[in-house]
């Protein structure tokens, strides 16, 4: 009997390994590193993580795929309201697994004034968790404190008022005002 559970577990291992899939990460929770991430945005700079380390918070709003209508009302949300978030001390980002010449396009059509981040490799978002099965990432926002801890996970975003929520967020979070 050990030998056959053993025998079926080397099998299912086999099996995940040859479908080209990767194990999942383990889920992120409040109070962990977040993973670091160097990646292209639609502003033509290439943003890490890191580079904020000890100087400001960081907000990472993960969104589905650029132009589509639910994503296309966060950006406008953050575009419209960025004065409310910009308040305080902190880089904040939509982020997508689309290509940047994507985020780019979209970026200009709904006159973000913040960077969109891009991922077409999909690392970054399967070390947050955000990708979904489809390969789209989930509409998941990270704070990221100076620290670079995660200070909160947000998985229940409203895009029609995500700038007024992640603003209240920082505030209820005690991230520090703007200089």
């Amino acid at each position: 009997m050990r030998q056959l559970i053993f025998t079926l577990g080397m099998v299912v291992l086999a099996a995940a390994i040859g479908s080209g899939q990767t194990p999942a990460a383990p889920e992120l929770k409040v109070g962990d590193q977040a993973p670091d991430f160097s990646l292209p945005a639609s502003d033509g700079k290439t943003y890490k993580l890191s580079d904020f380390k000890g100087k400001k918070a960081v907000v990472i709003a993960w969104f589905p795929k650029a132009f589509t209508q639910g994503c296309t009302i966060e950006c406008k949300s953050l575009a419209q309201n960025g004065d409310k978030i910009r308040k305080y001390n902190v880089a904040y980002f939509m982020a997508s697994v689309d290509p940047v010449e994507a985020n780019k396009g979209f970026a200009e059509q709904e006159k973000a004034d913040f960077p969109l981040l891009s991922d077409p490799t999909k690392e970054t978002a399967k070390a947050y968790g955000v990708l979904s099965e489809r390969g789209f990432a989930q509409r998941w926002t990270y704070y990221i404190g100076k620290d670079g801890k995660i200070l909160a996970i947000d998985k229940a975003v409203k895009p029609a008022t995500s700038a007024e929520d992640m603003a209240a967020k920082l505030g209820e979070l005690g991230v520090e005002a703007a200089q």
